[in-house]
């Protein structure tokens, strides 16, 4: 098991959030997200896993773009700032180095693995770039066979490391059975909903999950 790894997801509002949360608290990790785009009330992921967690602020990295707009981190940019006409500036890859540091780092993408972050730039050039192993998360109910085998297939062609899948949502009757058969890859589980998100029911969910043992086999 790396002690850096990359969190992506299968599509937007798969619980990409939750699950870094999960493993930032079972890791005793670092958490980055490099690209926030959406800040409900001023507040993005990062300080939603903050405030569920209570970690230190070294434990909490702050991200190298931090957008308003709720949408495509390539448009988001070019709203940030930008005057009509005149879009603002583009997402700079340099910006986007992992961090340093020996000590293990959850990195959390912005949406699904082809996401551009600029026009000549998508999400998954990244990852292939970082060359981290990739947990894919994807929901648990209709619709995610073919995003989450589309999104293997992405990966496997890219030959980039993947760790394996984890669901989340309300544990469907046959999803996770499919993807055990068709995958190919290692099926971590299912992350039920949770009444309270912190790190006490996370810490409850790693053990029922047995993610020390799945992640280090």
């Amino acid at each position: 098991m790396s002690r850096r790894l990359v969190v992506c997801g299968t599509d937007t509002d798969v619980g990409k959030t939750v699950v870094s949360a999960l493993l930032v608290q079972g890791l005793g990790a670092r958490y980055w997200k490099p690209v926030q785009c959406g800040l409900e009330n001023g507040e993005g992921d990062r300080d939603r896993v903050q405030r569920w967690l209570q970690l230190p602020a070294e434990r909490i990295l702050p991200e190298a773009y931090r957008l308003q707009a709720p949408v495509s981190p390539h448009w988001a940019s070019q709203l940030e700032g930008g005057e009509p006409g005149r879009p603002g500036p583009a997402i700079d890859p340099d910006r986007l180095q992992l961090p340093g540091g020996s000590d293990p780092l959850v990195v959390e993408t912005a949406g699904g693995l082809l996401v551009p972050l600029r026009l000549d730039l998508l999400q998954i050039d990244l990852l292939q770039r970082w060359q981290l192993p990739v947990l894919l998360v994807g929901r648990s109910g209709l619709g995610t066979l073919n995003h989450t085998l589309l999104s293997l297939e992405a990966l496997q062609h890219r030959q980039i490391p993947l760790i394996g899948v984890l669901l989340n949502g309300e544990p469907h009757p046959n999803n996770l059975a499919t993807l055990q058969k068709l995958a190919g890859v290692p099926l971590l589980g299912c992350l039920p909903p949770l009444q309270s998100l912190n790190a006490h029911t996370l810490a409850g969910q790693w053990q029922e999950l047995e993610l020390s043992h799945k992640l280090q086999a």
